[in-house]
């Protein structure tokens, strides 16, 4: 009897986690849906040298890049960067610590905005992509240069 019930409560386990991936990859591809996703990593805090990064997927809805963590059940994006307030500082490659976290042939854009800065790593592929979007604007408006200081 007590057998019986092992095998009942590992078989509960393996049915919620397969239940958890296909929500999430469901998520996936809801996200994906529409078009216009690219895979990034955001650097979601600077406390720990070459750490804070969180891989995910942007996709570009108009003037915003929405960003959804790849390993969350949440349908809402976790950051939304908007293009007008959005500007590249400055590229570099990934530190040391920074390789062991992402892949090799991605390139860290460290850009401002009205909160301060924010680094997106990105494959150098997606990079050319995301700076023509940043460029971009409506037909008839000439995009200004942002009005807030830039972080040194």
């Amino acid at each position: 009897m007590a057998g019986m019930q092992v095998l009942e409560g590992v078989g509960i386990a393996l049915l919620a986690l397969l239940l958890a991936l296909a929500v999430l990859f469901g998520r996936r591809r809801a996200i994906a849906r529409g078009g216009g996703t690219i895979h990034l990593s955001l650097r979601l805090t600077t406390l720990v040298p070459g750490r804070g990064w969180a891989t995910g997927v942007g996709r570009f809805v108009g003037d915003e890049l929405r960003w959804y963590r790849m390993f969350s059940f949440s349908i809402r994006p976790r950051k939304v960067l908007h293009r007008h307030d959005l500007a590249v500082a400055r590229r570099r490659a990934p530190d040391e610590r920074e390789r062991m976290v992402l892949p090799g042939n991605w390139t860290i854009v460290c850009c401002t905005n009205r909160q301060g800065t924010v680094e997106i790593a990105m494959a150098l592929g997606t990079l050319a992509g995301f700076l023509s979007w940043i460029e971009a604007s409506p037909p008839g408006v000439i995009p200004n240069p942002p009005s807030w200081p830039m972080a040194g």
